[in-house]
């Protein structure tokens, strides 16, 4: 095998059964694996994390069906490269086009593939690591069938692991003890390919420094000093993309705007997608500031519509602006932390059943029944407030929403102390 490949790709599966993973697709009895075999699969979407097998799926499916295929990515490729595409497919005998990221193609961009779809010219394979209902055109959408593939466990990471010293000339040339895995596993994230990126630069690195060991042993302070020198060669080609919004995030959350524009301008000069770092910060807004300056999430929405807009460069200064007063804003997680109990009581409890007042009351069987009886009618009361329980008996008095310490929020606390005189603890 030639080395200057990367191990990832000299590994690349080659048939659907090689596929690790992704069971739930390459497993015998699946729709995918059915289509396949019957030599006609439908146009689709493969939406899943990055490393997981999205680009080698539709390798297969081309090499299966063994019929033209043609690949662009949406970062580098526009209309012009797309309709050169259509227009020689259209002298085969049937083809496919496989678009990475396709999320970043835009409408215009989208409704181009939308006629050679319809008419059969292309069978359409995009990748997106986005929620494709976001992110791509409902017509196109809907003539599409969507696949999700799952970011790897540790039983899958275990395979491609055990795959590379089977196969693979570099662990053929000295004996390896893979001692640890914790190291790539957590380094990883669940990423293919960022594994056998980082399991092959470590083995290198073993050979280079200890070169008469017998066995070479791999342990997790090794990966994990290797991943610290060399994280721009296992990182590249935008593979960086969780770990950098992941410090953007903390830096937010954190108050630090200096932290936020740093690794905000990181995401905008690799040429992130606009929307994907409007949406985080959309979610960020009410995740971490919530109620504690509820204008956040209005900022942030609007942040969100205005760079859908504008696009780059000028999206810049928007998303600058939006980034600098999240991280600037208080903060709360009171919202979040209120609707994740608020699951897991539904989840503990189950359907509990609607007190009686509280329930509508439309026919007169209902009224008969009890329905909406003795319910209090707010705005009848001191202040639009009339005392009664609104929740479900087995759970009444249960708190959920706990105001934290900023003044917003302490204002919401003396709100509720006022109307609830000590229930709820407030």
């Amino acid at each position: 095998m030639n080395a200057l490949i990367p191990l990832a790709e000299r590994l690349r599966p080659t048939t659907l059964s090689d596929l690790v993973g992704q069971e739930h697709l390459s497993g015998e009895h699946s729709v995918l694996q059915k289509s396949i075999a019957n030599g006609k699969v439908p146009s689709m979407i493969l939406w899943g994390p990055p490393g997981v097998g999205k680009t080698t799926l539709a390798n297969i499916i081309a090499t299966h069906l063994n019929i033209d295929y043609f690949q662009l990515s949406a970062i580098s490729s526009g209309v012009k490269e797309l309709r050169e595409v259509i227009e020689e497919a259209k002298s085969k005998q049937g083809a496919i086009l496989f678009i990475d990221e396709i999320h970043r193609f835009n409408k215009g961009q989208q409704d181009a593939l939308l006629g050679a779809v319809e008419k059969g010219i292309i069978t359409l394979i995009g990748a997106t690591t986005e929620n494709p209902s976001f992110e791509v055109n409902s017509a196109l959408l809907s003539r599409c069938q969507v696949f999700i593939l799952k970011a790897l466990d540790a039983n899958a990471l275990e395979k491609l692991i055990a795959q590379a010293v089977e196969k693979d000339d570099l662990f053929k040339k000295h004996p390896i003890q893979i001692k640890e895995t914790e190291a790539l596993f957590q380094l990883s994230g669940g990423d293919g390919r960022k594994l056998l990126n980082l399991l092959e630069l470590s083995v290198e690195a073993l050979f280079a420094i200890e070169k008469n060991a017998n066995p070479f042993i791999l342990t997790n302070d090794w990966v994990m000093e290797v991943a610290q020198t060399n994280i721009a060669l296992y990182d590249k080609n935008g593979e960086q993309h969780y770990d950098i919004i992941s410090a953007f995030i903390k830096s937010m959350r954190g108050s630090d705007p200096n932290g936020a524009v740093y690794w905000l301008s990181r995401m905008i000069s690799g040429g992130e997608d606009v929307k994907f770092i409007a949406r985080r910060m959309l979610i960020f807004a009410s995740e971490d500031i919530g109620n504690a300056n509820p204008n956040a999430l209005l900022l942030a929405n609007n942040c969100f519509d205005a760079v859908n807009k504008i696009g780059y460069p000028e999206s810049r200064i928007i998303l600058s602006q939006c980034a600098i007063y999240l991280a600037s804003s208080p903060k709360s997680n009171a919202s979040y932390e209120a609707i994740s109990a608020g699951l897991s009581l539904v989840e503990k409890t189950g359907n509990l059943p609607v007190p009686l007042h509280l329930r509508n009351a439309p026919t007169k069987l209902m009224k008969d029944l009890s329905y909406g009886k003795d319910y209090k009618y707010s705005h009848l009361g001191e202040n639009n407030f009339l005392e009664q329980e609104y929740l479900p008996d087995a759970i009444k008095g249960t708190k959920l929403y706990q105001p934290q310490q900023n003044a917003r929020e302490q204002e919401i606390k003396k709100f509720l102390q006022d109307r609830w005189k000590g229930k709820y603890g407030y």
